[in-house]
């Protein structure tokens, strides 16, 4: 690819939903917040080309920060299958083997119907390389802003789950022609 990338990456608004809940791609964003949503927005390069997952939260995020993305599937969230609209407390109590095993080694393993973070950290890999040149805005998950830290800093799945990436937060990296930079990661914008 020609040319150097600056990505605005985003994390989108706190889920309107019960906390602890591993959420479905249809719940909603709590946009509650505009104080940080109007700060974010402006801080957000208006001229960028901007793109999200195709999550309810994530488009709901992106239109409150006056964007009209693109939406990705690559950009999604990790896929937790049957886990996906149940509680983590649930889950600890009633999952048995399968969730203990999980949260041994959360960069691998797999929820049952679902995908690894190294699934997610490919498919991340996949949507990045489809981004052009110049300034681009990315109003993704906290999963996808690791796979994204993971490919440009070149970690393994297991060190990139260590960050942590707050709701409408900003992290910046950029896509040079000799490999990456990255330029701040959890930014909270006020």
């Amino acid at each position: 690819m020609e040319g150097e990338t600056f990505l605005w990456l985003v994390r989108h608004a706190p889920v309107d939903g019960v906390k602890g809940t591993i959420h479905a791609a249809d719940a909603p964003a709590d946009l509650g917040d505009r104080v940080h949503l109007e700060a974010l927005r402006k801080r957000v390069p208006r001229e960028a080309a901007s793109y999200a997952s195709p999550s309810r939260r994530t488009f709901e995020t992106a239109r409150a920060l006056g964007l009209e993305p693109e939406l990705v599937p690559e950009f999604s969230e990790q896929n937790f299958g049957d886990w996906t609209g149940r509680k983590h407390d649930e889950l600890a109590a009633t999952g048995g083997e399968a969730y203990a095993r999980f949260w041994s080694d959360p960069a691998h393993g797999r929820p049952p119907g679902g995908e690894s973070f190294e699934d997610q950290v490919a498919r991340v890999r996949m949507g990045l390389s489809r981004i052009g040149a110049g300034s681009a805005t990315l109003v993704v998950h906290s999963g996808t802003i690791r796979a994204a830290l993971c490919i440009a800093l070149d970690l393994t799945p297991q060190a990139a789950l260590r960050f942590v990436i707050d709701p409408l937060s900003l992290t910046r990296v950029d896509r040079l022609a000799n490999g990456w930079r990255v330029v701040s990661v959890n930014q909270r914008i006020s």
